[in-house]
């Protein structure tokens, strides 16, 4: 068995697969097939729902790839072969040709400016320009030149050109380069095979390639990047005239069998098309636009919320109807629709740009290579997957994550990538360390005796602050702050060139205090405190001024004052760190132990895996059975049996030795920290227990709801779903008999009480009227419905229903169907949205698909481990895209239904998600607490323990000592590990006796006398 994983595919799910595993003590060798990783996640100017900048927030996972010493990352590399089996495997790859030695290329550019050959930027989508040596990507990692072949001069020619071997400063261009093959021996494979956009090109239906101003919605994308081939300018690709109307067409590429034979759903195009349209509005309200749409499909965490913010706040136009051709209008470039509308009038429109939202698939030569080493692939061209097993193929041994399982967005790629890693650590547990190194950092620096030399790095962030803050003049007044040695401006300060840089500057300027004015020190603070350790000072002699979220955000409409507030803020910053010092962490170590709150199948799930890896695990239930939700629950959405599954995932949780479950259990009390939690138990009604464990792991479920809407509880036909499905399973005499059957979608779900999606409902719904369809086909079977959110390979569900007969009737909020007993059946009235008119359906049984509720004994949870819950009361994540199983308090993770409603097969990757995070902190041995403290001046303190009263830790104590007179005294000491740096102490103490390392009272009075400051003028400077 072997210590080391090959992670096939440098996109966002690959990334985290490859963290995941290299932290959890197991090397990693990244492959590549392009020049840099990042997968598509660089191409996007945000992500949805939290309109965050894509590159912002994917900077710090690529720096951490690049810098980690278990990650070899290997670009412009393709796998050719892979043999061996599991824990022991031969692959074979093929290293090609970059022509510009790495080791020696400092990416100065020069080649790529004197480089006279130019052609069309694949990374720009072709519309721009890029010259025949380049970078991917200007943050790219590893940011080192390659040279195409293909449009290379000398290497076509090998008597003409060479301009950039000459100029090259330490002559890093190699036109020798070849190409060699490798043989990597690895003990697992992970797939993150990632996808390609639908080319809308194949058919000439909606224009693309003919009219200029159809563009793809990836283009689209590029367009309105910063860093793309306008500056975030909008503008109309034929004439560069100002755009006025906007339509963007769906499912472009998806839901279609006759065009492409796509017949899945691509599952984002919904969002990222409301995305850009809500970026659209944000930078030019009066610009219209519509969405021409089948079904929105927004059933993820805050989704339906961004839909309504689209629709109420921001106007933009939904349109129910499918366009099925573009044309041209006049000779100004105008474009062309006809269509059909919700009342069924002919529609005709004139748009200035036409946005093709493409769908997702799998490029031809990835599913070659899946084929050629044996694993199973779906009709859509996706891996075939268990939904019990949502990671593992159809080879043990080679896991699979991200938009190869089929189509995804970047949480559920990112939880599939530390699923994957989570199956692998199970898998290679006996020899995990076996081939990790640890390379110390650089020695540190004594700068405790040195006056502050401050060095003041602004970020443009693109355009997220440089289109709203004049940067230039907030370094010019940077550069006039006393103490201050250094100023410099970075495009993207997060980027591993400017953390390079910066770590040169801090040497070469002897720059010993650090202020990076940039975006939230909640994600990127950790990446800075690791370049100030990279370049010899302690890393907490940095402060961080957010002047993104918190000014060029927020001010977007004002860039004259919100230039003003980053010169405060900026002010304010050099202030507070030139009266900090180094600290040194608290190195602790870790109870090598779990305890599970929940015991459905998440719970269980990551229990299993992490006595997999071979840490012990309490799995806590509160009930007198396993099995949670699921115990409701018949199939998946693929038809697996569930109840068969559950009744093997118990016995293995039941039989391991390393698993203790607590039945009739809760949790009463937590304490304590990161590594070293403790927990009171209660076991039935009195009997109490305290556990020791380092992480937890939170999956106690949801539950339904119980609706008041429909007559339910009124009429014996009208059940809700889940009782249906038990009804039907024991063929109830009111199933066996019906010849009609009316299921209602959304009941209790997407209103003004519960604004969201419950997600696994239309599939549900779905696959009981198939059965009910399947057992009779003369039964006649209705589904009311607002939106049809048969998600990814879901679709085929749904297009078996409709070919079966089962009638499909949209519904709006407004107007929803009623319902009245009849003699022995039931009737219900719903407006047919095909007749435009009332219809009344007579109804053997009618069916309520109600919503997933948050569970409310969660709000006692989140208490006790001091956890956010979102407005639903679902538990809230650290960040929505890149953190989805972790919280801001370390140490305790997320899984299943407590996070929010969803699938089973999600609710596993999630579980095992959650259950890497735990792996990967156990397995360090030992941590560092953050030494953000409360400190006792004894010169101060005269021990009146005020602040022993008031500290919600207990971490403050009165001690006794005896001076140097021997008289007996009092002092007030702190608890180092249970300390939480609070300060509330603080807040407290009348003498100024206590204090917050990092948050003096010292320098939060310096802070404050410099936001009082006016701001002198660049040119007043001293």
């Amino acid at each position: 068995m072997i210590g080391a994983v090959l992670v096939v595919g440098g996109g966002i799910s690959g990334m985290q697969a490859a963290l995941d595993l290299a932290d959890s003590g197991y090397f990693v060798h990244l492959v590549e097939k392009t020049g840099a990783i990042g997968g598509a996640m660089p191409q996007y100017n945000k992500v949805f729902p939290t309109n965050d900048c894509a590159m912002c927030i994917i900077s710090p996972k690529l720096v951490e790839c690049g810098r980690h010493p278990n990650i070899d990352i290997m670009t412009l590399t393709t796998v050719i072969d892979i043999g061996g089996r599991a824990g022991d495997f031969t692959v074979r790859v093929l290293e090609h040709p970059r022509y510009v030695d790495p080791a020696k290329c400092i990416a100065c550019g020069q080649c790529s400016r004197r480089c006279p050959k130019s052609i069309d930027d694949s990374f720009n989508i072709f519309m721009a320009k890029r010259k025949a040596i380049y970078i991917k990507y200007p943050q790219a990692v590893p940011l080192k030149y390659q040279i195409d072949p293909q449009a290379c001069i000398r290497l076509n020619d090998p008597e003409k050109c060479g301009i950039c071997a000459e100029i090259c400063p330490p002559g890093a261009i190699d036109f020798a380069d070849r190409g060699q093959e490798r043989y990597l021996r690895v003990g697992a494979v992970v797939m993150a095979l990632g996808f390609q956009p639908f080319d809308p090109g194949k058919t000439r239906a909606w224009g693309y390639g003919l009219y200029p101003n159809v563009v793809t919605s990836l283009q689209f994308e590029r367009f309105l990047s910063p860093g793309g081939p306008t500056g975030g300018v909008l503008a109309r690709p034929s004439d560069r005239q100002p755009v006025r109307r906007i339509a963007f067409l769906q499912c472009i590429g998806s839901r279609d069998k006759n065009r492409c034979n796509n017949e899945y759903c691509s599952t984002v195009c919904c969002m990222y098309a409301i995305k850009e349209a809500m970026t659209v509005k944000e930078a030019c309200p009066e610009v219209e636009v519509t969405i021409f749409y089948l079904d929105m499909r927004t059933p993820g965490k805050e989704f339906e919320r961004y839909f309504e913010q689209a629709r109420n706040e921001y106007n933009i136009r939904f349109v129910r109807s499918r366009i099925h051709g573009v044309e041209p209008k006049g000779q100004k470039g105008d474009l062309w629709l006809h269509y059909i509308d919700a009342h069924g009038r002919q529609v005709e429109e004139t748009v200035d740009l036409v946005v093709l939202s493409v769908g997702l698939e799998t490029p031809d030569a990835m599913v070659r290579l899946a084929e050629k080493i044996g694993i199973h692939m779906t009709p859509d061209r996706f891996a075939s997957i268990s939904a019990l097993m949502p990671v593992h193929t159809s080879l043990k041994g080679i896991f699979t994550c991200g938009a190869f399982n089929g189509p995804r967005d970047i949480p559920q790629s990112v939880i599939g990538g530390s699923a994957a890693a989570a199956s692998v650590a199970a898998l290679l547990n006996p020899v995990r360390h076996s081939l990790t190194r640890n390379l110390p950092p650089p020695p540190e620096q004594d700068v405790s005796r040195q006056e502050p030399r401050i060095g003041v790095f602004v970020c443009h962030c693109g355009t997220n602050i440089a289109g709203v803050v004049d940067v230039e003049e907030v370094a010019a007044h940077a550069a006039t702050l006393p103490q201050v040695a250094h100023v410099a401006r970075n495009l993207f300060t997060c980027s591993q060139d400017t953390q390079d840089l910066m770590v040169q500057q801090i040497r070469e300027k002897r720059l010993n205090r650090i202020v990076v004015a940039a975006c939230t020190p909640k994600t990127h603070e950790p990446l800075f405190r690791k370049t100030l350790k990279s370049a010899g000072i302690n890393e907490y002699l940095i402060e961080m001024a957010n002047i993104r979220n918190q000014n060029a955000w927020v001010h977007g409409q004002e860039p004259e004052l919100a230039t003003a507030k980053a010169k405060d803020l900026v002010r304010m910053a050099v202030a507070k760190v030139s009266g900090q010092t180094a600290r040194k962490p608290l190195r602790i170590s870790i109870a090598p132990s779990v305890l599970v709150i929940g015991g459905g199948v998440a719970g269980m799930t990551s229990a299993l895996n992490l006595a997999g890896q071979g840490y012990q695990v309490y799995l806590i239930e509160k009930t007198q059975q396993l099995g949670g939700n699921a115990l409701h629950l018949y199939q998946t959405w693929s038809g697996e049996h569930v109840p068969r599954f559950l009744k093997e995932l118990r016995e293995a949780v039941q039989q391991h030795p390393l698993i203790e479950i607590c039945y009739s259990s809760t949790i009463v009390a937590v304490s304590g920290h990161v590594g070293n939690f403790t927990s009171l138990i209660r076991t039935g009604t009195s009997r109490k227990r305290t556990i020791d464990h380092g992480a937890a792991i939170i999956a106690t479920g949801a539950k339904r709801y119980i609706p008041e809407e429909f007559e339910y509880g009124k009429i014996p036909k009208v059940v809700a779903s889940i009782e249906f499905d038990k009804l039907h399973m024991h063929n109830e005499t009111r199933v066996a008999n019906g010849k009609s059957f009316v299921f209602i979608q959304c009941v209790g779900s997407r209103n003004r009480q519960r604004p969201y999606c419950s997600k696994s409902c239309c599939t549900h719904s779905i696959q009981s009227a198939i059965k009910l369809k399947k057992e009779a086909p003369d039964r006649r079977i209705y589904i009311l419905y607002r939106e049809i959110r048969t998600y990814g390979q879901r679709e085929r569900i749904y297009n078996q229903a409709r070919e079966m007969g089962i009638v499909f009737i949209n519904y709006e909020q407004h107007g929803p169907p009623r319902i009245r007993k009849a003699d022995n059946s039931v009737l219900v009235e719903v407006w047919d949205h095909v007749l435009h008119r009332p219809l009344e359906i007579r109804a053997d049984m009618v069916i309520l698909a109600a919503a997933t509720l948050a569970n409310p004994e969660a709000a006692a949870l989140a208490t006790m481990f001091k956890l956010p819950l979102n407005r639903d009361g679902f538990f809230e994540e650290a960040h929505a895209k890149l953190r989805p199983v972790e919280f801001h308090v370390d140490g305790v993770f997320v899984a299943g239904l407590a996070h929010y409603p969803k699938p089973l097969e999600e609710s596993i990757s999630q579980a095992l998600a959650a259950a890497a995070k735990a792996g990967r902190l156990l397995s360090r041995k030992e941590i560092a607490l953050e030494p953000n403290i409360a400190l006792v001046d004894p010169d101060r303190c005269d021990d009146c323990a005020l602040c022993l009263g008031v500290c919600p830790y207990q971490a403050i104590k009165l001690a006794e000592y005896r001076d140097g007179e021997g008289v007996l005294r009092k002092t007030v000491t702190v608890d180092r590990i249970l300390c939480k740096g609070c300060g509330i102490c603080q807040g407290t103490c009348p003498k100024r006796g206590i204090d917050v390392a990092g948050f003096t009272t010292a320098q939060l009075e310096a802070q404050i006398d410099a936001a009082l400051e006016a701001a002198v003028p660049a040119e007043e400077g001293p």
